[in-house]
């Protein structure tokens, strides 16, 4: 991978660990960061996460190898615009969004302000890494983010061998592991795995915060309680963007939750004991057998 410089747009959690990881390579290219949070950027200066930060756009952007956005996925479509006018032939832009159809939707209509269309979409590679935390923000970022952590890329019909080449060795560089896979099979898939997880997360933390003894049912609230709603603590702008876009598939998940709820429901409801037993030891063998694939 030979990259002199990369911009990043959302120098947060994933762009700031990008930026750490790249770092602790000892041959990082300099890292330019770009957003709309002013103290961010500096705070991300402070503690040596990018080289500098740019407002000028053009100037950013315009010597660049690589282009990461790695802001809340809304914001995506108007970087995109903003950063095509100024683009060199050369440059390859990826992003780190959590749902991939809409990003290629955005592409291409973004693509249609370029002045050759095709070679814009062949420069573009989606990106997605699978690996966060509650915490958001540069001062949450880390070197390690990444390490064993799989990252999936949605090039497009007509993206460039080279171009997913780069993308592909920037993750490497990171110690991820990489796949590729279209968007609509991707969105499928997190919306299941990842994305209702986060809404039902929010959803039941919501709930005992909007009762009239949540502060009791707080206080006793342990590890079981921790564990199903650490992800309730995710940035809300950013789950929000991602439900939205995702939301053909995410209602479909949501239909089928509620489907195993309304079972789980009649089966305390008519004290089925075995049904109860079958239902639990079939999610229990499934976790662990996950559990022992990921141990690996």
């Amino acid at each position: 991978m030979h990259l002199n410089k990369i911009v990043i747009f959302g120098v947060g959690l994933i762009g700031g660990s990008v930026a750490l990881a790249l770092k602790k390579t000892g041959v990082a290219p300099k890292i330019v960061g770009v957003g709309r949070n002013i103290e961010n950027l500096q705070t991300a200066i402070n503690l040596g996460v990018i080289d500098e930060a740019e407002a000028d756009i053009a100037k950013a952007v315009g010597d660049a190898n690589l282009v990461l956005i790695a802001t809340p996925v809304a914001q995506t479509q108007k970087i995109l615009e903003a950063i095509i006018p100024h683009l060199s032939q050369s440059t390859v832009v990826t992003d780190a969004g959590s749902t991939k159809s809409d990003i290629a939707q955005y592409v291409m209509n973004a693509s249609k302000r370029a002045k050759n269309p095709e070679h814009f979409l062949s420069q573009f590679v989606g990106g997605h890494p699978i690996a966060g935390a509650e915490k958001s923000g540069v001062t949450a970022a880390k070197e390690d983010l990444f390490i064993g952590k799989n990252v999936v890329l949605t090039p497009n019909e007509k993206t460039s061998l080279e171009a997913i080449k780069l993308v592909r060795e920037l993750w490497q560089t990171t110690g991820a592991n990489v796949s590729e896979m279209t968007a609509q099979t991707h969105d499928q898939i997190f919306a299941a795995v990842s994305h209702l997880p986060h809404l039902l997360a929010f959803a039941l933390v919501n709930n005992l915060a909007n009762r009239p003894n949540a502060k009791q049912l707080f206080n006793f609230a342990a590890s079981g309680f921790r564990d199903f709603t650490r992800i309730a603590g995710s940035s809300p702008e950013m789950w929000r963007d991602i439900s939205l876009a995702n939301k053909t598939a995410l209602l479909n998940e949501l239909e089928a939750y509620q489907a195993e709820i309304s079972a789980l429901h009649n089966l305390l409801k008519n004290e089925d004991s075995q049904g109860l037993q079958a239902m639990f030891e079939h999610a229990s063998q499934a976790r662990q057998a996950w559990q022992k694939e990921q141990e690996k």
